[in-house]
């Protein structure tokens, strides 16, 4: 025989027609998978600009919320927000269970002796002794430290941890918030334009 008798090496397999559909259909199902990825990397590296430490705060242009908190160090001794009315201030957020706020001390004592204005601690979430003997050790910065132990005033500001800084005017008006620690470059760019508005003389 001249001819090769057909085998199986070289019959044509066709395919049915349903599989053909299935491998065709098959990109379209990893297609919305795939969109969303990309979409995610998308948001990912438009976040990558973004400092996390800028957060928005509802309050801002609003009053303090009411408050009445001791003193650290003289409990008896309750202070209330029309108590810090008048002239404005820094409310710096701070705790010893807070590491940034270690590194954000220094910082905080130079501010306060340049004295271009107030600076009023609000200890939160904290023990007493430790942080009565956190300042005694580190130095304190603050004109007065509130005692926020439930964290109540926390709450109402909408903190998001320690620490945390707020510029209230004169009149009691929230013009800023900082999350995060108050360094120099804060200071410079952020906080020193707003002074005047606060009722800071230049």
């Amino acid at each position: 025989m001249t001819d090769k008798q057909a085998g199986p090496e070289n019959a044509v397999t066709v395919a049915p027609a349903n599989d053909v559909a299935k491998a065709r259909g098959l990109p379209l199902r990893f297609l919305a998978p795939l969109l969303i990825f990309v979409g995610l990397l998308v948001l990912f590296f438009v976040g990558l600009g973004k400092d996390p430490t800028e957060l928005p705060s509802v309050l801002t242009g609003k009053p303090m919320p009411a408050f009445a908190l001791p003193v650290l160090g003289d409990e008896a001794r309750t202070v209330r927000h029309t108590d810090l009315a008048g002239a404005p201030y820094l409310l710096n957020l701070w705790a010893t269970w807070c590491p940034t706020c270690y590194v954000e001390h220094p910082y905080l004592l130079q501010l306060a002796q340049q004295g271009k204005i107030r600076l009023i601690g609000l200890n939160y979430k904290d023990d007493r002794n430790k942080a009565l003997q956190y300042l005694q050790r580190l130095g304190n910065p603050y004109e007065t430290t509130l005692v926020d132990a439930d964290g109540m005033l926390g709450i109402d500001l909408g903190v998001y941890g320690a620490p945390e800084t707020f510029l209230v005017s004169a009149d009691g008006t929230i013009l800023y918030r900082r999350a995060g620690d108050l360094n120099e470059r804060i200071w410079q760019d952020e906080i020193l334009p707003l002074l005047p508005a606060a009722g800071v003389q230049p």
